[in-house]
């Protein structure tokens, strides 16, 4: 699963927002839509975007129905840095294939990470990245 992180300009900004949000080890994302393969999704990653790529993940644990009706999409409250990955932009979130979703322990070392969004996708159309 794909959510955008608006507002956020970096991943730093992004672990500081879950950061405030975590509470006994979880973090609560809130959405108005239940997601109709939520019982597959129990035990995946909801994959944040930042500047259109993907740049971390959060390992999903539940949802919970709230009293305004909406839905918590609830979290582990560690932010798992990732290579970063090109990913447009959305409302919401959206359902992410296994195929698609960056490798799980790619740690962004490499720096592309700091690289201006579109400096990043010049270079990954030209597969330099």
């Amino acid at each position: 699963m794909t959510k955008t992180a608006v507002g956020c300009a970096s991943v730093d900004a992004l672990t500081n927002r879950l950061a405030r949000r975590a509470r006994d080890g979880e973090v609560r994302v809130p959405t108005r839509m239940r997601p109709k393969r939520m019982a597959e999704l129990i035990g995946g990653s909801l994959h944040w975007i930042v500047k259109h790529r993907i740049v971390a993940r959060l390992e999903i644990l539940r949802f919970d129905d709230r009293s305004d009706g909406r839905i918590d999409i609830v979290c582990v409250a560690e932010l798992i840095p990732l290579t970063p990955s090109p990913k447009r932009a959305h409302q919401g979130w959206r359902y992410l294939e296994e195929d698609a979703a960056p490798a799980a322990g790619m740690v962004d070392d490499s720096g592309l990470g700091a690289l201006p969004p579109a400096l990043y996708g010049r270079l990954s159309a030209l597969a330099l990245v």
